[in-house]
């Protein structure tokens, strides 16, 4: 009997995780600290909201079905703002919008790979890309980073065979929360080119990058349509997790490829979102700059409080946009403690073997802590807690 292809992967760890509350008891003196997931957890500025409402009742085509590739004016503004952004020149006809950055990179992987074909992912890995590959029968190709969870291109070339297809990279990273210097990740760039694959760049959290500037200048080379994928979501900037707008910009013809799966599985985006992401792009530059400030401070509370964890015997080995990744003291591994934090310290994260293969012990002395659902006064109550731990 063939096995189903959703029977090929693991379940969702962040339903797994919820899970782990039933039958537990939070109080108001020793609340729940949920830094398991990387979601907003309030709703849009007020302002979007009201472009939405007013959208919704006086735009009678955004309820209806639309382009495949997403809305023009939303495909223009993307092309336009990251010319500028990135120093390069991308045009509209190189955007797609999406159902989400989930999306975004289900699409690419279908227009570029096929069944025994082989991806290579940094460890850990974003684990919804990794359940993606195992669904379509591609081949995961491990490739571990060092111990400030950045990978090495050359340990990459190694690993590239005549099935490989891309190499993908996440920055600022979702799990670590590592920002990839430019310079690393143009080393891959030129690995790609070398080899003729793809670089997929997944920016989801370009927008709380720390550093001033380009997080790196591949579009500005004429050739990065032979290469270079990149991927991008407009959920956290705009905080439109529950509408889900996502981005590709890519190659023309790898486009049209994605559009037959695109038109396949959703038809178009969302409407309603694609209109609330294109007025944020216009409107919220200010409002975003200081959520990004926010977010930045919250980084530099996790920085901050590290050293009463360290006494401890806690490494942090990454920290930056929504995350940060620890490595734990504790003989009980990762999966264990995790379930052990939420009934015993009342905190709900994830385990590094969510994130990792299960061949490497590593993921069993890891956590990802999601930090930006907590403000700084959450953080240092996380902090007096996990200093508390005991296993």
């Amino acid at each position: 009997m063939t096995l189903p292809r959703t029977n090929r992967t693991f379940a969702p760890p962040v339903m797994e995780a919820r899970r782990w509350l039933e039958g537990v008891t939070f109080t108001d003196e020793f609340p729940l600290i949920n830094v398991s997931q990387a979601a907003p957890v309030e709703p849009p500025p007020e302002p979007l909201r009201q472009h939405i409402a007013e959208t919704a009742l006086n735009v009678a085509e955004a309820h209806l079905y639309g382009p495949v590739l997403g809305l023009p004016d939303l495909r223009a503004e993307v092309a336009r703002q990251w010319s500028a952004n990135y120093d390069g020149n991308i045009s509209a006809e190189q955007v797609a919008i999406t159902s989400g950055c989930n999306q975004a990179f289900c699409t690419t992987i279908s227009a570029i790979a096929g069944e025994g074909d082989e991806i290579i992912l940094p460890t850990p890995w974003y684990f919804n890309h990794k359940m993606w590959l195992d669904m379509i029968g591609a081949k995961v190709v491990p490739l571990p980073t060092d111990d400030i969870l950045l990978p090495d291109p050359e340990r990459a070339a190694s690993l590239i065979t005549q099935r490989t297809r891309a190499i993908v990279l996440v920055t600022p990273n979702n799990p670590g929360g590592v920002e990839y210097p430019a310079e690393l990740v143009n080393l891959f760039y030129e690995l790609a080119q070398r080899h003729r694959i793809k670089l997929i760049i997944d920016e989801t959290y370009r927008d709380f990058d720390s550093r001033s500037g380009p997080p790196h200048n591949l579009f500005a080379d004429p050739e990065w349509p032979n290469t270079l994928v990149q991927l991008y979501s407009f959920s956290k900037a705009y905080r439109l997790t529950g509408h889900r707008v996502g981005a590709m910009v890519a190659d023309t013809s790898l486009l049209g490829g994605g559009e037959k799966f695109l038109d396949t599985v959703t038809i178009c985006p969302n409407q309603l979102g694609q209109h609330a992401a294109l007025w944020g792009m216009r409107n919220l530059s200010q409002w975003l700059a200081k959520e990004r400030c926010e977010i930045l401070d919250r980084r530099a509370a996790i920085v901050e409080n590290m050293p009463q964890l360290t006494t401890h015997g806690w490494r942090l080995m990454g920290a930056g946009a929504y995350f940060a990744y620890l490595s734990h003291p504790f003989d009980t591994p990762s999966d264990q403690l995790a379930k052990a934090l939420v009934s015993d310290h009342k905190i709900l994260c994830l385990p590094g073997t969510m994130f990792m293969p299960k061949s490497d012990p590593d993921g069993a002395k890891q956590l990802r802590i999601a930090f930006a659902n907590v403000d700084r006064t959450g953080i240092n109550m996380l902090y007096d807690r996990l200093k508390r731990a005991q296993y």
